[in-house]
């Protein structure tokens, strides 16, 4: 018997299935060690001894490492494959620590998607895990605990807020010099015209495209109106011209084009995205088996593997003919990685939709379909020119043909184009219907949403793809930024917290330094620098700017609330508590010890414990009810009865195998589910199975 780690419990069903019943395959749950908050500073890093770092065990992770040390003495060899990142490298090298097994002999597979082929593979040419990958999470793991706890104990101290570090307060950045361009923007106004044509019966609005020889806008509205007054009551076509304009497929995805994909098609944020994609890559259960249905989901690279793109192109012409099968594309990156596709082109979405959620189905489907165009001929428009001119005005207008539509058969971009292109000849003349002066205005740039912080952070070369989803959860977690409708705005704090960071670490918080440092891990990993000499060359420069700021940055007085302590006289202050939530306090602690609750909305109506008066209180994830005004020394909360739900014959699903009751779709703690009508007298429940219908007939 031998024994296979990886990290995800659901992984080991997948890959369980594959392997058989010689092997026995259990799960770390994650990271086996973590960091020690140990030592001088609670860094646990050794820095005066060529930073060696210390690692404890997780008291959760205790079991699991038992459990590992117990199957193990039952296996003849222990085989590591954890995920094929640096994360999942330096998780290996930690089950090698902690089972004493030998970092050079244990054999570690790599494989970037589940499937019976890539386990064989893997499995027939092992590697010993690559030290170079582990010392790059580790310095990586440093130089990230050095800069957050020093930076968070001092922003904390100085000015209340919550947390800095490398990566975060780099995004954070890019979000607070967007919303500073935005909020000094001065629009300037200038004016256009528009023209309206009737051709066949049909109406056409011209576009204005400026003056002969001079193209810029006007912004002086008298000159503007003497244009206008120019323009007569017929226009003239000047040009005509016809072209064939093709639109090439795009690239598959790569773990930051999927995340912003599925935030503008579906608005999911980045955490939702990254947590569907692992379920796809771990394995979902169909037909009673657990099976990966996409790549590794953690990825820079927009590649196809040979085997897949033949693979693809046999499909295409099966299912749609030779004349969809494109060009080969070469993506810009070079990386040894794929990118996230489909394991099969036979398991298309619509076949295994009912097994896959509704949300699994919508990310599976754009994976799919995303791979397999990326492989399929352009769509090609006729496009249709025409040119006007009257004075020295000069408009026109612009129709379009879709007379092939390519890869958009199956992955649409934008809507077909289904016109029929009207005639035109130069010279022809036209009664001008409507002409008009339009009032305009420049704009500022937009917001980021989620997906344009992922780009603009993989332009910045900000993070890596596994890091993008948990960075904009933190800024957000941290109320450094707000979300207004899904636009991304830094809040006051955020704001104050980036400027104090920027102005006294230059040298740390830029965007230059963050990418910088990325490229050095990778150079780490590659062998190429040492790790050692990379954290000398950081961490001198970087104290000293910490114990310069601790001098000069003046800590926050709390605001006051002019009112004073019932207890002690003091006046009351507004404080920040550890979670970065506001409340109202003495401002003598920890001497007096008030905190100012919130007014109760008490009710007419006495707690039937206590005889005080009952109020209107909120639980934690901020819903009302109502309870006793005397909380804690009186628990009573009054029970509500929930109003009796009627189900008519519309909303029956199903006969009850159990009596002669319907069930009918309700909604429990954990989600939706199929019960009887004739609860509670009858307790029949049963699990939905998405995206199948049921009816009488399937029953």
């Amino acid at each position: 018997m031998k024994l296979v780690i990886v990290e995800s419990p659901t992984k080991c069903h997948t890959i369980k299935n594959y392997l058989g019943d010689d092997y026995k395959v259990l799960a770390t749950k994650g990271h086996v060690r973590e960091l020690a908050t140990s030592g001088k500073g609670g860094l646990g890093v050794d820095v005066e001894n060529g930073f060696k770092p210390t690692y404890t065990i997780p008291d959760k992770q205790i079991a699991t490492i038992n459990k590992l040390k117990e199957e193990m003495a039952n296996c003849d060899e222990v085989i590591l494959a954890t995920d094929p990142d640096r994360e999942g490298e330096a998780i290996a090298w930690h089950v090698c620590e902690v089972l004493n097994l030998d970092v050079n002999k244990t054999k570690r597979l790599e494989f970037h998607e589940i499937t019976k082929e890539a386990l064989t593979e893997a499995i027939n040419n092992p590697r010993t895990i690559d030290m170079d990958i582990v010392h790059s999470q580790e310095a990586r793991r440093i130089v990230d605990r050095i800069i957050g706890f020093k930076l968070s104990n001092l922003i904390y101290r100085k000015i209340k807020s919550q947390s800095a570090g490398r990566v975060q307060t780099a995004a954070l950045k890019l979000v607070c010099d967007l919303d500073k361009k935005i909020l000094e923007f001065v629009p300037e106004k200038y004016y256009s015209y528009e023209i309206k044509i009737k051709k066949d019966d049909k109406e056409y609005n011209l576009s204005f495209d400026g003056i002969k020889n001079n193209k810029d806008r006007f912004t002086d509205e008298d000159k503007a109106n003497q244009i206008l007054s120019l323009i007569n009551d017929k226009i003239i076509v000047k040009n005509v011209k016809k072209s064939t304009v093709k639109k090439e497929a795009k690239l598959p995805f790569s773990t930051s084009d999927l995340q912003q994909e599925c935030n503008i098609k579906y608005g999911f944020d980045t955490t939702k995205t990254m947590k569907i994609a692992q379920n796809l890559y771990e394995g979902v259960k169909i037909n009673g088996e657990y099976r990966g249905l996409i790549t590794y989901m953690r990825t820079p690279s927009r590649n196809l593997s040979l085997t897949f793109k033949n693979k693809g192109i046999n499909y295409i012409k099966e299912r749609f003919g030779e004349n969809y099968i494109g060009k080969k594309k070469t993506p810009t990156e070079k990386s040894p990685h794929e990118c996230i596709r489909p394991l099969s082109t036979k398991t298309t979405p619509d076949s295994i939709k009912e097994y896959l959620t509704p949300d699994q189905y919508k990310v599976y489907s754009l994976v799919y379909n995303r791979a397999i165009s990326s492989l399929m001929s352009p769509r090609i428009d006729e496009v249709l020119t025409v040119s006007f001119e009257i004075g020295d005005a000069l408009f026109h207008f612009e129709v379009a043909n879709t007379i092939f539509q390519g890869y958009e058969i199956l992955y649409k971009d934008e809507k077909i184009n289904k016109n029929v292109l009207p005639e035109y000849k130069t010279g022809d003349e036209f009664d001008i219907l409507d002409k008009k002066l339009i009032n305009k205005e420049t704009a500022p740039p937009s917001h980021f949403n989620e997906a344009k912080l992922v780009k603009a952070m993989e332009e910045a070369g900000i993070g890596r793809p596994s890091t993008y989803a948990p960075t904009i959860y933190l800024i957000k977690n941290r109320k450094y930024v707000t979300l207004n409708k899904k636009n991304i705005i830094a809040s006051e704090k955020g704001i104050k917290t980036e400027h104090i960071l920027e102005k006294y670490f230059p040298n740390i918080i830029n965007l230059q330094y963050t990418s910088s440092m990325e490229a050095k891990l990778d150079d780490i990993s590659e062998g190429k620098v040492d790790s050692l000499s990379m954290l000398n060359e950081f961490y001198t420069p970087f104290i000293n700017e910490v114990t310069i700021a601790y001098k000069k940055i003046y800590s926050d007085g709390p605001i006051q609330t002019g009112e004073n302590c019932p207890k002690c006289g003091s006046p009351l202050v507004i404080r920040i508590s550890k979670k970065g939530d506001e409340f109202v306090g003495r401002s003598n602690f920890p001497k007096c010890k008030y905190i100012k609750k919130e007014e109760l909305q008490l009710i007419d109506e006495k707690c039937p414990e206590c005889g005080s008066s009952l109020c209107i209180r909120k639980n934690e994830k901020g819903e009302q009810f109502i309870g006793c005004s005397s909380y804690p020394k009186c628990n009573y909360i009054k029970v509500t009865p929930k109003p009796e739900v009627t189900y008519s014959e519309k909303d029956y699903v199903k006969d009850c195998p159990s009596c002669d009751g319907h069930l009918v779709k309700k909604k429990g703690k954990y989600g939706y589910f199929l019960g009887c009508t004739n609860y509670p007298k009858c307790n029949h429940i049963e699990k939905i199975i998405y995206r199948k219908k049921y009816n009488k007939k399937e029953a």
